[in-house]
């Protein structure tokens, strides 16, 4: 007879393997690949535009501090914005671990996107919680005019947002009722 102990850990096994839950190696491998690229341009890049590294025309690398959102939006706050911001992407998250449980693994595009967005949000809420700011460090531009600067978890995001998105118009195959 199997314990109870025993049953669980099969069965979270099973859950795991058989569900979207199964993608989460992916969420794991952004919120590293983030936490690790921050960590090296903190120690090894001067702080600020002036310390910026050209790479190419039209893209520098260079490490800045970001309090607020997207676009540094509510930046200029008291930094009651750390907290919203945090509070937001672990119930975004806390969603899409939820989705995720329900879709089958087999399931790859939506899988795919919910990991990106879960591993780039929880990227930026270990910089907020951690520094009180996140770090980024991607400055493209033309001209004079620079996009805003950002990072892997700020690109995880929009891209895994974006495939939710063309998901919405993809079409999908008629399930029979069961």
């Amino acid at each position: 007879m199997a314990t109870a102990k025993s049953v669980s850990s099969h069965n979270m096994s099973k859950l795991i393997k058989q569900t979207g839950l199964r993608w989460l190696w992916l969420a794991a491998l952004v919120f590293c690949l983030d936490i690790g690229i921050k960590l090296v341009v903190m120690d090894n890049m001067g702080y600020g535009w002036a310390n910026r590294i050209e790479v190419l025309p039209f893209f520098n690398l260079l490490y800045v501090h970001n309090l607020g959102a997207a676009f540094s939006f509510l930046s200029d706050q008291e930094g009651w914005q750390r907290w919203l911001f945090s509070g937001i992407a672990f119930a975004v998250t806390a969603m899409l671990l939820f989705w995720m449980r329900k879709l089958p693994a087999t399931e790859r595009w939506n899988n795919i996107a919910y990991a990106l967005v879960i591993g780039g949000a929880l990227g930026n809420v270990f910089d907020r919680i951690v520094h009180g700011f996140v770090v980024d460090y991607l400055d493209f531009f033309w001209g004079d005019y620079h996009w805003p600067a950002f990072n892997l978890a700020d690109s995880a995001i929009c891209i895994g947002a974006v495939m939710i998105v063309i998901d919405g118009f993809r079409s999908k195959k008629e399930q029979p009722e069961s």
